[in-house]
């Protein structure tokens, strides 16, 4: 039986150096592996035995990295073990096969999108009125697709994501505060989708999911098995599902706690 891995990848298998979460003493803190580089300088990371246990799944299963980053930003990663033949950027709205865009399904999204949906000029010019300059650094877009700003978050009001997720909603977008960046997303654009199309091209007939953010909620949701971290907004909404287990871990502990699932789950 095939089996499909489709896995959320920033602090669900791979951490910056904020979000390692090491707790413990420094001489027992884990060895470390960088599997991002950005400017010259290292950005993500993930253990030592984190890589082995991924090295050791990709021969196993169909691993498949599933990220809302843009293409260029998850091509800056360079992970253990195969090269995935699949991977899932965009939040869905790039399937690439062999490191390419596949194009017929970029065309399906993109025409989903248009149909259900509010343009994203629309969102973005919300996003400009309602945005202060005393907390917004940033404000950008993602493959023509959705939108986010990074910004200061110990100064943004407490009720601007809430007033923003109702105004999103009823333009058919949602809207999630992951860290330091708040996204506006297509509500039709979905991790899901586009797992279940690599599912439907490989014959899969098990499909294992994890992530810790409520953009990763629908992955979790059409896997057969799944997991989540106690940290990110998963853990803060407490949500879950009946096939879906909270892990106990946080950081990059969480991270090989997840490789190690998938392993046990799959063999």
């Amino acid at each position: 039986m095939t089996v499909l891995v489709a896995s959320d990848l920033d602090r669900t298998l791979i951490y910056s150096t904020a979000a390692l979460a090491l707790s413990m003493p420094d001489a027992q803190a884990p060895r470390l592996l960088c599997v991002e580089v950005h400017e010259r300088k290292p950005l993500s990371y993930m253990t030592e035995t984190a890589a082995d246990l991924l090295a050791r799944l990709t021969e196993a299963a169909v691993f498949v990295p599933t990220t809302t980053r843009t293409r260029k930003q998850y091509q800056r990663i360079s992970l253990p073990g195969a090269a995935p033949r699949y991977a899932i950027c965009a939040n869905g709205g790039h399937l690439l096969v062999d490191g390419v865009t596949d194009h017929d399904w970029h065309q399906h999204v993109t025409a989903r999108l248009a149909d259900a949906c509010a343009p994203l000029a629309e969102i973005r010019a919300h996003l400009s009125a309602v945005s202060d300059p005393t907390w917004l650094r940033k404000e950008r877009v993602a493959e023509d697709l959705f939108a986010y700003l990074v910004v200061e978050r110990a100064l943004l009001p407490e009720s601007w994501v809430k007033d923003l997720s109702g105004w999103a909603e009823e333009r058919g977008w949602s809207v999630s505060l992951q860290g330091r960046k708040i996204y506006a997303v297509p509500e039709p654009l979905t991790k899901s989708a586009a797992v279940r199309e690599v599912a439907r091209r490989t014959g899969a007939g098990l499909t294992l999911a994890a992530g810790d953010s409520l953009l990763d909620a629908d992955l979790l949701m059409c896997a057969d098995r799944a997991w989540r971290p106690s940290h990110g907004e998963l853990a803060e909404a407490g949500w879950t599902a009946p096939h879906v287990e909270t892990l106990p871990h946080v950081g990059v502990a969480a991270g090989e706690e997840i490789l190690r699932r998938f392993g046990a789950a799959e063999a």
